[in-house]
This record gives structure tokens, C-alpha cells and sequence, in this order.
């Protein structure tokens, strides 16, 4: 069992961290809430149909190493549904002059940013992101860090794994062994 008496409710305009040593749920805890893993016990509700609001990233950065970053990002935005201008999306995480290079030439943080690159697309208002902070730089770090807060101050719900503290105001459930604890 990776945890037991879990209760929390989340809100439009809410950002939460969840966190917790590794093994202790967060990808599992973040796969049950978006439908993507079944065997638990428990229920799960949102307030609406989650999928055509939900924007779901994993732990790995989902990039075809043989398209582009503009067109791995415009391959994701047609299958999300998502509007908005992928050169800008790229722009706004420093892959400026990248655009065109195959994602596999790439390194890893920069594979990241081209699946972050999809927050600052348009259509979606509940964000689970696994990792979003693990291999980017502290200029990456900073840029997700102001989108985030961008996006949940427009309403957005933000539910996001990380071992990094970031930035205040931040509501925090922590996994344990013992169980789930919700922090200020």
C-alpha cells in the first residue's frame, strides 16, 4: 500500500505540490487522479469532464527524437486540442534558434522544455505535471516556476510532482509511508 486515508480537495486557481521520498506514490497518486492507472480503492471526482480540460505530462518528456521541436510541439498541440503559437510556446523557454533541430540532437533539459512548452499553449485548465523541474537549469526552474503562477492566478489548477521547493503559496500534500499529510 503507498498510502491510505488520503482526503484533499483542490481548487480553480490552486497550485499544488506533492511530494514525497521516491517510491512513496507521487507518479502513482498523479496517474490515478488523471484515469491513467485503475487499481486502487477509493474514489476519485472532479467537478466536470476532466478530459477535455486536463493537460497531462509524465515523467518522461514524450519527444519523437526524429521530429523537430516545433514539430514535436505541433504534433502534441493537434492531439491536445490546444491553441497558440508553438515558435512563441518555444520562444518563451529559451529554445529560440531550436526550432528546427531534431529533438533527438537536443539535450536533455532542452527535450524538457519542448514538453513544456505546451503550458504556454492555450486550452487547458487543470495541469498534472510528474517531474516538471528535472533536467532544467535554474533560468528553466525560474521561467516554469513564473508560468505556473501565471497560469493559476488565470484560473488554472496546477497539480505537479517535484523534490525541488519552489516559490511560497504553494499547497503541499506529502506521501508517506504513513500515510498523506496535507501542508500549509
Amino acid at each position: 500500500m503507498l498510502f491510505r486515508n488520503l482526503d484533499f480537495s483542490a481548487d480553480d486557481g490552486q497550485i499544488w505540490q506533492i511530494t514525497g521520498a521516491n517510491g512513496a506514490g507521487k507518479t502513482t497518486l498523479l496517474r490515478i487522479l488523471v484515469g491513467l492507472h485503475g487499481f486502487y480503492e477509493g474514489e476519485v471526482r472532479w467537478a466536470g469532464p476532466l478530459a477535455p480540460s486536463l493537460l497531462y505530462l509524465g515523467h518522461q518528456p514524450g519527444v519523437r527524437e526524429e521530429l523537430t521541436a516545433r514539430e514535436n510541439l505541433r504534433y502534441s498541440q493537434a492531439l491536445a486540442g490546444q491553441s497558440g503559437d508553438p515558435d512563441a510556446a518555444l520562444d518563451a523557454l529559451g529554445l529560440y534558434g531550436f526550432e528546427d533541430v531534431p529533438a533527438g540532437r537536443l539535450s536533455a533539459g532542452q527535450k524538457r522544455r519542448i514538453a513544456l512548452a505546451r503550458l504556454w499553449l492555450g486550452g487547458k485548465r487543470v495541469w498534472v505535471l510528474d517531474e516538471p523541474f528535472t533536467a532544467i537549469d535554474q533560468d528553466g526552474v525560474a521561467r516554469l516556476d513564473a508560468r505556473l503562477r501565471e497560469a493559476a492566478a488565470g484560473g488554472t489548477l496546477v497539480l505537479y510532482t517535484s523534490h525541488h521547493r519552489v516559490g511560497e503559496g504553494v499547497h503541499r500534500l506529502h506521501l508517506s509511508g504513513d500515510g498523506a499529510e496535507v501542508l500549509a
